[in-house]
């Protein structure tokens, strides 16, 4: 359906577990767990309560899981980055991960078994930072491409970390395939959470990764959520929450809803299509929500997404820019969160479809009412603070 620049879908979800699921259980996620733990930087990050904003939006309560703290890095990408190149060693070794943690990784018998590696990716800001974080922690070399229109800030935070980065005049995707051509060209490793015919294995560990997030909000949480929303790009992240509360929950698991932009919603335009093929989005994919502009879903991702989650929907950008305002001024009791473009979609779309009288269809659709329990991920802090002080300060990009 459409409403007010909005559109949304609804599906079943099927009966038939798809098979992937099971890289997504309980026992998976307290692995990966293990190995970001061994890292000295780890603390879980917080789950904060708005319960004043969920009582002024009439839902029972909301939950944000806020990344903004994660390994001093204010994004969560660092989790799948780290997850995927320590994966990679422990195989190149013939070791199991549980036997690599942190000190060992960097040890001089690693070193001299593994030699040096070089590991490149195409990011729009954090995956890049984390994926140079990781390997400046670990001895190792990166190379970093990022897409036309990336923020300045962003780059400079991958440089710091040692990184070789370098801004491209291509789209998301295409940068992504300009990587892939570097690294077969130079022997590098590929980092990417986009996943491709021949080229499966580290996605599918970049989302793995991310279930320590998962994992720790699952613990967190002292009531079961009637409802999660999670931002998209091409699904990674997604897929990986999705995957691991459609594991832990079963048939029980919450309502799940998947928010991208509509400039860049392929996920949005694969599930409405629902004739078993992936639907890109081409060109520029000019939307503030930096880190979901992606125009080809994961196929692994939408292994999961397509079968256990119930609905999707594109928004216009005005909705994350609220989000991120009503995140930063909250109200009286409540904790402030600071969240940037991509971090605050879900949060967004949340308040727009509660407040917004237009939208009481995307509303009644998403079953949003006085009894509704949601829980949200703020995958980023400010990230690039010029423009989030040009949205929480100067409100820019406001309400229709």
């Amino acid at each position: 359906m459409e409403q007010a620049k909005f559109k949304w879908v609804l599906r079943e979800r099927s009966q038939e577990k798809p098979a992937r699921l099971a890289e997504f259980s309980e026992q998976q996620a307290r692995k990966v767990q293990r190995f970001h733990s061994s890292f000295k930087e780890y603390r879980p990050t917080p789950l904060t309560e708005l319960s004043q904003l969920a009582r002024d939006l009439g839902i029972k309560n909301l939950f944000v899981k806020d990344e903004a703290y994660r390994f001093g890095l204010n994004a969560f990408k660092v989790l799948g980055g780290s997850f995927a190149i320590g994966s990679y060693i422990a195989q190149q070794l013939g070791e199991d991960i549980d036997a690599l943690p942190y000190v060992r990784l960097i040890s001089d018998d690693v070193r001299s078994r593994l030699g040096a590696k070089t590991f490149i990716t195409t990011t729009d800001g954090n995956h890049g930072r984390g994926v140079a974080w990781t390997a400046n922690r670990l001895r190792q070399q990166a190379v970093v491409y990022m897409p036309q229109g990336s923020a300045a800030e962003r780059l400079e935070n991958i440089r710091a970390e040692g990184a070789r980065a370098e801004l491209t005049e291509m789209n998301y995707d295409d940068t992504v395939r300009y990587t892939s051509e570097l690294a077969q060209q130079n022997g590098w490793v590929i980092v990417q959470d986009t996943a491709w015919e021949g080229y499966t294995e580290i996605p599918l560990w970049i989302m793995q990764g991310y279930m320590t997030m998962a994992l720790e909000a699952y613990e967190q949480l002292q009531v079961k959520p009637t409802h999660i929303f999670l931002q998209a790009g091409v699904g990674s992240l997604a897929g990986a929450v999705q995957g691991f509360f459609a594991s832990v929950y079963g048939d029980s698991c919450p309502l799940t809803v998947i928010v991208e932009p509509e400039k860049a919603d392929c996920l949005y335009r694969t599930a409405a299509a629902d004739d078993g093929q992936l639907h890109n989005v081409a060109g520029k994919l000019d939307t503030i929500m930096a880190g979901l502009a992606c125009g080809e879903p994961n196929s692994i991702a939408w292994e999961i997404l397509g079968s256990c989650s119930d609905g999707f929907v594109s928004c216009p950008d005005h909705t994350a820019a609220q989000g991120m305002r009503i995140l930063g001024n909250p109200l009286a009791g409540d904790m402030k969160v600071v969240a940037g473009e991509s971090g605050a979609a879900t949060v967004g779309l949340v308040a727009e479809a509660l407040r917004d009288e237009r939208l009481s269809d995307l509303k009644q659709a998403l079953q949003l009412d006085e009894n509704s329990v949601v829980l949200c991920f703020n995958t980023e802090g400010d990230t690039d603070k010029a423009n989030y002080r040009r949205i929480v300060w100067d409100g820019a990009y406001g309400r229709e």
